[in-house]
């Protein structure tokens, strides 16, 4: 009899240091300003290029972490429950 493996929800998905941070901003971000950064503010605080950004939203999303609507602005939403998130540095 084989296994199946079970779906990971998003708590239970393993990121890397900077990808927690990412999701940190992201989720403090949206409750301070209710309403999700856009790109330009998470290179802003992050101090990098706009592709940098880019890429790890599209990874983030890749791997199940966010969810966001292609081609909306601010419709990034974080999936990682707030106790799952590090502290933003």
């Amino acid at each position: 009899m084989s296994q199946t493996a079970k779906p990971r929800r998003p708590s239970d998905a393993a990121f890397t240091e900077r990808q927690g941070q990412y999701l940190a901003f992201i989720h403090t971000y949206t409750k301070i300003n209710r309403r999700p950064p856009a790109e330009a503010d998470m290179q802003r605080y992050f101090r990098v290029t706009p592709p940098t950004v880019h890429q790890m939203v599209v990874n983030l999303d890749r791997n199940g972490l966010i969810e966001r609507i292609p081609g909306q602005p601010r419709s990034i939403r974080v999936l990682v429950s707030p106790d799952g998130l590090p502290a933003l540095k």
